[in-house]
């Protein structure tokens, strides 16, 4: 479910690479972790966010390129949930198709939360790395789903980009 993207190229410039990193600063209005990444450039870290009226990640049945609930879960009544949550049309039974959203949002399965200890719980995936992990995730989701060129595509990435700029 997860896909780990090798960068095409590194950059090592002198003896740059041996550097001690900088530890990032947190942003105090906008909440968001800064770094510097050279020449006093500040870069600030992607934040996932959750973009109303997708529901991409409703679409619980979303075919063989993506991990089965006995791949995700070591709980067998885990993998039960999710399965009688599957409707026939593949969508969760809970989600209102009209609305685009969630009829028990407040009450939903801990699996149906994108949290931290979610991520890590159930993918390994460590706190640090979250917010790219959970964007890199939401953007194959809503690919499938909605396919590369659709308006959920690019609402889910303009609100990234928009919240790592501001």
């Amino acid at each position: 479910m997860f896909h780990a993207v090798a960068l095409p190229f590194a950059v090592t410039v002198g003896s740059a690479a041996n550097r001690p990193r900088r530890r990032a600063k947190m942003n105090p209005k906008t909440k968001q972790s800064q770094s510097t990444v050279g020449f006093g450039i500040e870069k600030k870290e992607t934040v996932w966010r959750c973009v109303e009226g997708c529901g991409a990640c409703c679409k619980l049945d979303k075919g063989p390129s993506f991990a089965t609930p006995e791949e995700i879960f070591n709980d067998p009544a885990d993998v039960e949930l999710y399965k009688s949550l599957i409707g026939p049309d593949g969508w969760c039974i809970h989600y209102e198709k009209s609305t685009r959203k969630c009829s028990i949002y407040s009450d939903r399965p801990y699996f149906c939360r994108v949290e931290p200890e979610v991520f890590k719980t159930l993918f390994g995936i460590d706190k640090k790395k979250f917010n790219k992990e959970a964007c890199s995730c939401c953007r194959d989701t809503i690919k499938s789903v909605y396919g590369s060129h659709s308006k959920e595509l690019y609402n889910f990435n303009s609100m990234i980009r928009n919240d790592s700029s501001s």
